[in-house]
């Protein structure tokens, strides 16, 4: 299972992209309110991450994502579990 420290950068650099512009992200950036994703961008992140590790993430985990570390906890679930 990759570590957490494996899975954040490459989380951080697929969200880049889709975060608002001029907008730094970190673990602690919330997805809504700093970086202004909306449901659309929500799931073109979801689509990327399951491109990338070839998993499928489940809509019901998303109320439990706020910020990256969240995301990136859950997948690192996910991939745990595969």
């Amino acid at each position: 299972m990759p570590s957490y420290e494996d899975i954040l950068p490459i989380v951080t650099d697929l969200i880049k992209p889709l975060a608002a512009p001029g907008r730094s992200v970190r673990e602690d950036t919330d997805l809504v309110s700093d970086l202004e994703f909306d449901s659309l961008k929500v799931m073109n992140l979801i689509e990327q991450v399951e491109d990338r590790f070839d998993v499928s993430v489940p809509l019901n985990i998303l109320p439990e994502i706020r910020t990256v570390r969240d995301f990136t906890v859950q997948l690192q679930a996910i991939l745990g579990e595969n």
